[in-house]
This record gives C-alpha cells, structure tokens and sequence, in this order.
C-alpha cells in the first residue's frame, strides 16, 4: 500500500465545443498513498503533466473523518502543501511538499486527504474546444508508532427503508476494504463488485448502501462477511439489526 503507483482519473468533463474531437487529460500524481510514522512530519507528491500544453495545478489539503457512518472532509490549517498552486509546462515533473506544522502530538492516528486540481484552462474555453477536469484524492496519514491495529466489527440493517452494512473500527489504524461480499445461510451472496468499497478510519464507523438486497436475505440468522483489505483478506459475521 505504500508503495508509488500512478494513476489518472477524469474527475469531471466540460464539453464546451464539438463533442467529437477527442482531446485528452493527463494530470499524474505519485503516489497514490501517503503515510507518515512520527517524528516524520513531511512527505512529497510528484506531479506530472503529459498534456501537450501547460497546466494549472491546485494543491490543498482536507481533515478526513466519519461520525456515525459518514464521511467528512473539513478544511484545516494543521498540515500544509507548498506550492498552493503551480503551472507545468507541457511534459514537466513538479515537487509539492506536504507538511504535518501542528506541534499537537499525533494520537492514534491522524486521516486527511490531499486534493489535486487540474484548474480550468481559459484559453480552451475561450476557443470553445473540451475542457477535460481531473481531481486526484490521496489519502494521507500521520501515524504514532504504538497505535493499535485495526478491529472492525460488522452488521447489516436498515437506514429507513434502505439497507446498510456498517463496519466499526475499534482500533487506531484504518482498514482498507475492497472486493465486499455478503453471504446468508442460505447460500445467497451479495457482492460490492471486485474493486475498493472504501475505507474505515480508525475509532469510527462507516455504512455502505448494500445494492439489491434479497428479500428474506438473513432470515435463517447469520450473515458471513467476506473482503480483501489492506491487512490481507478477511472473513466475518455480521450482526443483524432491523428486519430481515
């Protein structure tokens, strides 16, 4: 998980021209992860542009949190990136430094998520050609060296008329969690698909919509978690609340 990987991801596109020409985005960022053992207080992202004009890049750094299974990202003034803002040229490399400044000893573990922006370019909108957006998101954690391991426990209910599943984190580290399936006595699984669910943060719960829940899904009294997580794969027993 810590290791540098590349991705790109078209966040948003804004068609301001002939919707046929095809034009694409390449805004790079490594890696895909930070995470930061204490005393270490600094880390970088490299970004990439493999656009053939310049770009406009905003940096920016948010609080990452979950209350009662929802996620929150807040600003906050106690990790910092320099530069706010920089222009690549065509094929550039760039450094951005990212830096935990809050002299508050990290407990547990600290959860944030870096912003990279590709901002508008004027000058396509003003010719009226497609403008192609990129947002990355990089998780970013601070972490105490004697946080303990992550301990999530699981249950199936509803939120209104709507099933959810919701894991709750009991320990200080953050699970990874990828590839969900849900399964009853009967045989009857309930899959996520295969690629990332989401994350559970440490000390904090997180609730998914579980797609097309069978009717009666439970009804025999047990339902059997199954995931692939950053800690390796996992298997669980869900605790059922509501109707079934």
């Amino acid at each position: 998980m810590n290791r540098a990987r590349t991705i790109s991801i078209l966040a948003t596109a804004i068609v301001l021209g002939d919707p046929s020409i095809p034009i694409a985005a390449q805004l790079r960022v490594e890696p895909v992860l930070l995470e930061l053992n204490a005393p270490a207080a600094a880390s970088v992202l490299t970004l990439r542009n493999e656009e053939d004009i310049s770009v406009v890049v905003q940096t920016r750094v948010l609080r990452w949190s979950q209350v009662n299974g929802n996620e929150s990202l807040e600003p906050t003034t106690d990790v910092v990136v320099s530069p706010p803002i920089v222009t690549l040229a065509p094929g550039a490399d760039y450094v951005v430094r990212v830096v935990r400044v809050s002299k508050r000893p990290i407990s547990g573990e600290e959860s944030y998520r870096v912003i990279v922006d590709q901002l508008p370019n004027m000058g396509r909108q003003q010719a009226r050609a497609i403008n192609l957006l990129i947002r990355h998101s990089i998780p970013l954690f601070f972490r105490n060296p004697q946080l303990s391991a992550s301990s999530v426990s699981w249950s199936l209910g509803y939120e209104g008329d709507k099933p959810v599943i919701v894991a709750s984190n009991s320990g200080d580290e953050r699970l990874r969690v990828a590839s969900l399936r849900l399964r009853d006595a009967s045989g009857t699984i309930v899959s996520f698909g295969n690629g990332l669910v989401g994350y559970v943060l440490g000390r904090s719960s997180m609730k998914w919509l579980v797609p097309s829940l069978p009717r009666g899904f439970g009804a025999n009294g047990s339902v059997l978690v199954t995931a692939e997580t950053d800690k390796g794969a996992i298997k669980a027993t869900a605790q059922l609340r509501g109707r079934r």
